[in-house]
């Protein structure tokens, strides 16, 4: 099973930290099953760009991004071009090591 590593964010996951996941699962559903809380107002439609993460490693294991993510991507804060959505970024074979952006478009923000 591929492994997400998902480096310090200072809220998100202040140490870091690998898991595996599932051939095929969205990076967004992998993080939130393994308490990273990653931002996700649109509840994973492709509608925003508050699930941008910047895949620092294995970024070519990931499904292809779509031209709607890419569009949305042009409105991340600090794209760049391992830059994806990650409810629209699924799983492929290879481990891959992902950095969550300090600051995203989502002004409120999810509460429990």
């Amino acid at each position: 099973m591929p492994k997400i590593t998902v480096l310090p964010h200072e809220e998100l996951c202040p140490q870091g930290v690998t898991f595996e996941a599932q051939k095929g699962e969205t990076v967004a559903k992998a993080l939130l099953a393994n308490g990273v809380k990653i931002p996700h107002a649109c509840e994973f439609n492709c509608a925003c760009a508050t699930c941008h993460v910047i895949v620092r490693k294995g970024y070519d294991s990931l499904s292809e991004p779509s031209d709607n993510e890419l569009d949305h991507l042009d409105t991340a804060w600090g794209a760049c071009q391992e830059s994806r959505l990650s409810c629209q970024a699924k799983m492929g074979d290879e481990d891959i090591t992902i950095e969550i952006p300090k600051y995203n478009r989502n002004v409120v923000g999810e509460r429990e």
